[in-house]
């Protein structure tokens, strides 16, 4: 069993930065299953959506809206934490944002039911 902690959220003014942590914890075989690694977000009222994934052989994909500006990268042995540098933010930004992780073969974050496990979420606020 793994458990996902994110951290690093807040509020910041538009075209400023946050980094948001996602350390995951449990027993090192069960962190080392973990083949995908992503952030989504979600407003309340909308749909939750990917922003950004990583595979565990470095792969990385974002979603349109964030390209240029999101960077996610993975540190720690076995890839237990997963950052969010998150630049140039804009208000549409503003969302509650949640790691996930998934052990299937394939990496995307274009079904969240995909991924077995999640952060319990935080908050981030741009104003303008």
């Amino acid at each position: 069993q793994v458990l996902l902690v994110e951290s690093g959220g807040g509020s910041v003014q538009a075209g400023g930065s946050l980094r948001l942590s996602c350390q995951a914890y449990g027993d090192t075989y069960s962190i080392s299953t973990l083949t995908c690694q992503a952030w989504f977000r979600q407003v309340p009222g909308k749909e939750r959506e990917g922003v950004a994934t990583i595979r565990s052989d470095g792969t990385i994909n974002y979603a349109d809206s964030v390209k240029g500006r999101f960077t996610i990268s993975q540190e720690g042995s076995p890839r237990s934490k997963v950052l969010l540098q998150m630049t140039s933010l804009k208000p549409e930004d503003t969302a509650m944002y949640y790691c996930a992780a998934s052990t299937r073969s394939y990496c995307s974050s274009t079904y969240d039911s995909d991924f077995g496990y999640w952060g319990q979420g935080i908050q981030v606020t741009v104003s303008s």
